[in-house]
């Protein structure tokens, strides 16, 4: 049984007659009859009276009018919905990405919003080191990151260039500094981010390496306590420099370069590469490569893999 022989069967039923079937359907009479024939044989029941000149249904073609009739209306639906997910009129975007990431994805997913408002976006937060194994194990289509995942299946593309930066409080004495020596900052206590990274490690080397002491005396969960801790008075920090500008725009925080700490971070935006990427996965890489034409400076579109 398959859609074409439903539509000749239901053609049939609402004609009341094979040949005004056939003039509707734009067949002949006999092909006609003879879809109605194998439906028939495939179900083992007759669906029409025969011994009637105005086709008139049996029992059996009483109950499967209205089952096609359902088929025939879910079709219609399924070609509805795909063409609503092509014209962006519905769907829905899954992103994975840490405390540090999501600042990324904030103005792209403005402008993105602006664009489709009727596609639901979620962004689940992740930590940094499980994002690769959200995206390949389906959890979510695309992930932000702030290293090269070095992973074979994953396509990597870098979206934006920050990098470590080290803030005081307006009023600690190294505010006023152009610039430091990692020397400087033995005797500094800095508030830590206490969750495990690849940059938390190259700064506890590069302390190493200069046989400059690193005291964490405080060690908290999340980024934004960190600043605003630090911007009441307490220890000085080592952050992303996209997660502090507003408040060093601001005032709340000063940013001192450190010679010895120049660290680059890029963000990339990963997904599979074997995917077939969804409407709004699509759309969504769209909006950001022109948000980086647009905004150039840190913003980038480079595709590593």
């Amino acid at each position: 049984m398959d859609i074409f022989q439903l539509e000749v069967f239901l053609s049939v039923a609402r004609e009341r007659s094979f040949s005004r079937a056939a003039e509707k359907l734009y067949r002949t009479q006999p092909a006609v009859s003879q879809a109605i024939r194998k439906l028939e044989t495939e179900l083992g029941e007759s669906l029409f009276d025969r011994s009637s000149r105005d086709g008139t249904l049996t029992d059996a073609g009483r109950v499967l009018q209205e089952y096609a009739h359902k088929l025939m209306n879910l079709r219609s639906e399924a070609h509805a919905a795909l063409t609503e997910l092509r014209e962006m009129h519905k769907g829905k975007l899954a992103l994975a990405a840490n405390e540090f990431t999501c600042l990324y994805l904030l103005p792209v997913l403005a402008e993105f919003r602006g664009l489709y408002p009727m596609i639901k976006v979620t962004v689940q937060r992740s930590l940094a080191s499980k994002i690769p194994d959200d995206v390949l194990r389906r959890g979510a289509e695309m992930g932000v990151i702030s290293f090269n995942p070095e992973e074979p299946l994953l396509r990597s593309i870098v979206v934006y260039r920050d990098e470590l930066v080290f803030v005081v409080h307006p009023k600690h004495p190294l505010a006023s500094a152009g610039q430091v020596s990692i020397k400087q900052l033995g005797a500094e206590s800095f508030v830590a981010h206490n969750v495990p990274s690849p940059y938390r490690a190259k700064v506890l080397e590069t302390f190493k390496r200069h046989k400059t002491p690193l005291n964490m005396d405080v060690e908290l969960p999340t980024i934004e306590a960190i600043k605003k801790f630090v911007s009441i008075g307490n220890g000085v920090a080592l952050a992303p420099g996209i997660c502090v500008d507003a408040e060093v725009r601001r005032g709340e925080l000063v940013r001192v370069p450190v010679k010895e700490l120049k660290m680059e971070r890029k963000l990339r935006i990963v997904y599979r590469k074997n995917a077939n990427l969804s409407h709004a996965a699509l759309a969504f890489l769209k909006v950001a490569e022109s948000t980086s034409s647009r905004q150039k400076g840190r913003y980038l579109y480079q595709s590593e893999r």
